[in-house]
């Protein structure tokens, strides 16, 4: 009977080692956002098939200090998004849908990190 549980803790341990070291697989798709241009127009920016489960800090508004955030996010990817009003996916944060509408130009971020699948 200790044999069986062995094996069986043994299958399982070996199982979820396999699932936490799979890689981390890239959300299909484009996920857009604008920010301020230099010389105060929008400029859309966006990320094609951007990694999952990785915190991604937008580079254009990475530095709260010299420069305002992004906004009005667009998630065209097959996965969820959190967007984070600060940079490395701190500060408030909302959710949006895969291949989403557009937010409204009020959405500000700084990060994203979107979500794995099942």
């Amino acid at each position: 009977m200790r044999l069986r549980h062995s094996l069986a803790a043994a299958c399982g341990a070996l199982a979820l080692t396999a699932v936490l070291a799979t890689p981390a697989h890239a959300a299909t798709g484009d996920f857009g956002y604008k920010v301020v241009g230099q010389n105060g127009a929008p400029i859309l920016v966006t990320l094609h098939d951007p990694e999952s489960g990785e915190c991604i800090t937008l580079p254009e508004v990475a530095d709260p200090n010299s420069s305002e955030p992004a906004f009005a996010p667009h998630n065209d990817t097959d996965a969820w998004a959190l967007v984070f009003t600060g940079p490395e996916c701190t500060g408030d944060e909302w959710r949006l849908r895969p291949h989403g509408r557009p937010a409204s130009d009020r959405l500000k971020l700084r990060s994203v990190v979107f979500l794995p699948g099942d």
